[in-house]
């Protein structure tokens, strides 16, 4: 009931439709209900040899009632039409904007390629069942039951033979769904692991080729997609057996109706049934009968879309990790950063920390050097700042206050993060930019470009800041994409610029450039910069260096030569490579 009450809440501006097209559906049956019994007036009437004047009449009603019938059937159409289209838009509406409330652990708990099927073939299996549930389901039960009131009143020993048929059906039905229910429960599974696949190998597109493993990619995917091809098929195969269990049902009570009933009339002398009754028996019978198999395949269309009604609404249910307090504090007063004896770590299953016993702290306008090996745990320590995650243990601080009692907005526009992986979007220089700030003038986008070292090559291109960037910015090069995103982020104008080793494509020199303008024209700007080389960080105030997601070392660059191992023989190893400026 939870499902249904959280799925309900997505049809909102399209409630009139949703009972408009029920309605119009219970007309046209009752009026498709009332067709053979005229009919059956209309036969007896020619059989008796009545007046021309009669009939026309029976055969005018018919003619009325065909226009009402297909009029209510057109209306109920167009109003299930746009109730199930507006309710699958609405349904991906939420769907999409409860994923970007997401925090970075929610979106962690549910794959990229698992929220893409549930925005799609999820979504589409709960529209096609919304619109049976509102057109179809209403139909066969009524159908059914008026068809059977209807033959009642004709012939009540008629009626025993098809309603004999009813039980058997549903024994088989019923057997018939155990089997299957299992068997779809388990498809939508797989076609996360098909639609991974795909989102892997097209995101990976250049390694795949690189490496030559075409033909490794095309067998996981045709192992991915065989998966859902055999359970598709056990279930189809299933469901198959309604098709004929109905027909052989149907087929037997018209054959015992035409027999039984032509002996009735023969024997009664038209006294207990007449041709025009045996007429509507039959029609009837078939309207029972073929109610019932519709019936069986809204049952089954439904039960099938469960599993996916389920998935959706797991999706709606979960509550982002990271909520604005009561009162959130609105401002941010500087750029200054503690940490106090803060512990983390992505699960609560794990079994070590991924930061421990973290207490530093930060002035405003400090510029701050992050080094460490590879899984030291510089990038998670960063993320708490702009409260990307929340602490396990301890506290994080910005301007002196506690990240958490912030709003999460106001928090987030007073920290510039340029992150490792950088990310351009499909649109010109200067849209991608005025991501940083949509309200930035053409001076203020040069200007962070001038600052970025990015105005030059941006200048070269040919139509400069109305140049076009391809999806994923894959026509600039690595080292222009991360000066773009650097510019971008001081469009922002924070509190906090943290650069997450984003300038590793770039040349040493370029990057000395950038480390200028920033102590030149943001010097109130508290920057803290992640780096595998030395000497992006070694002119910072102070120096952090991780290890194993605590901190050995924490200093200048000059007392740390002399103090700390990890340092001193990263700085030599890397002296010895050249990867200094003179």
């Amino acid at each position: 009931m939870n499902v249904i009450k959280t799925l309900m809440k997505c049809i909102r501006e399209y409630k009139l439709q949703t009972i408009l097209s029920p309605l119009f559906i219970a007309l046209e049956v009752l009026i498709e209900v009332m067709i053979p019994f005229v009919t059956a007036q209309l036969i007896d009437c020619i059989e008796a040899q009545s007046e021309i004047s009669v009939i026309a009449k029976y055969g005018g009603v018919l003619v009325l009632l065909a226009v009402l019938s297909l009029t209510c059937g057109a209306l109920s159409g167009h109003f299930c039409a746009v109730a199930s289209s507006g309710f699958a838009k609405n349904l991906r509406h939420d769907l999409f904007y409860k994923v970007q409330s997401y925090s970075f652990s929610n979106i962690d708990k549910f794959s990229t390629s698992s929220l893409v099927t549930r925005l799609t073939t999820d979504v589409t299996n709960v529209q096609n069942s919304f619109m049976m549930i509102i057109r179809t389901a209403i139909r066969s039960p009524m159908m059914l039951a008026f068809s059977v009131i209807m033959t009642m009143r004709i012939s009540k020993k008629l009626t025993l033979i098809f309603l004999t048929a009813v039980p058997f059906l549903i024994i088989g039905v019923t057997f018939m769904l155990k089997k299957v229910l299992p068997l779809f429960r388990s498809i939508f599974k797989k076609y996360d692991a098909l639609n991974n696949s795909v989102q892997e190998n097209i995101s990976g597109i250049r390694a795949v080729k690189s490496f030559v493993r075409e033909d490794y990619e095309k067998q996981k995917f045709a192992k991915a997609s065989d998966d859902v091809c055999d359970n598709f098929t056990k279930a189809e195969k299933l469901m198959a057996l309604a098709s004929p269990l109905v027909q052989m049902a149907i087929y037997v009570v018209m054959l015992l109706i035409c027999y039984i009933g032509a002996k009735l009339i023969i024997t009664s002398n038209n006294t207990e049934l007449t041709v025009g009754g045996l007429s509507s028996v039959m029609t009837y019978g078939m309207q029972v009968l073929m109610s019932l198999m519709m019936f069986t395949m809204i049952f089954v269309m439904i039960t099938m879309s469960m599993a996916s009604a389920n998935r959706i609404v797991e999706v709606l249910n979960e509550e982002s990790s990271i909520q604005n307090p009561e009162n959130p504090v609105m401002q941010v007063k500087d750029g200054s950063v503690k940490f106090d004896n803060v512990s983390f770590s992505y699960s609560s299953k794990a079994e070590r920390k991924t930061l421990e016993n973290i207490s530093l702290e930060i002035k405003s306008g400090e510029t701050v050097g992050i080094i460490g090996a590879t899984g030291s745990s510089k990038t998670s320590l960063i993320q708490l700042i702009s409260r990307l995650y929340d602490v396990n243990e301890g506290s994080v601080s910005v301007g002196g206050i506690d990240v958490r009692k912030y709003d999460v907005k106001i928090l987030r526009d007073a920290v510039s993060v340029v992150l490792q992986k950088n990310i351009l979007f499909s649109g010109t220089v200067s849209e991608n930019l005025c991501w940083g700030n949509k309200d930035a003038t053409d001076e203020e986008i040069r200007r962070a470009c001038v600052l970025a070292q990015a105005d030059e090559f941006v200048s070269a291109m040919p139509d400069g800041y109305n140049t076009m960037i391809e999806r994923g910015g894959t026509n600039v090069s690595g080292g222009q994409k991360q000066r773009l995103c650097i510019a971008r982020a001081l469009l922002k104008k924070p509190k906090i610029l943290i650069l997450d080793d984003s300038t590793s494509a770039v040349d040493t020199k370029t990057d000395a450039l950038i480390r200028k303008a920033f102590r030149d024209e943001i010097p109130d700007t508290t920057k803290i910069i992640i780096a595998q080389r030395i000497s992006s960080v070694q002119d910072a105030d102070k120096i952090i260096v991780l290890d194993n997601g605590t901190i050995n070392g924490f200093g200048t660059h000059d007392e740390l030569i002399q103090t700390n191992e990890i340092y001193r023989e990263v700085f030599e190893t890397q002296t010895k490579a050249g990867d200094f400026d003179d």
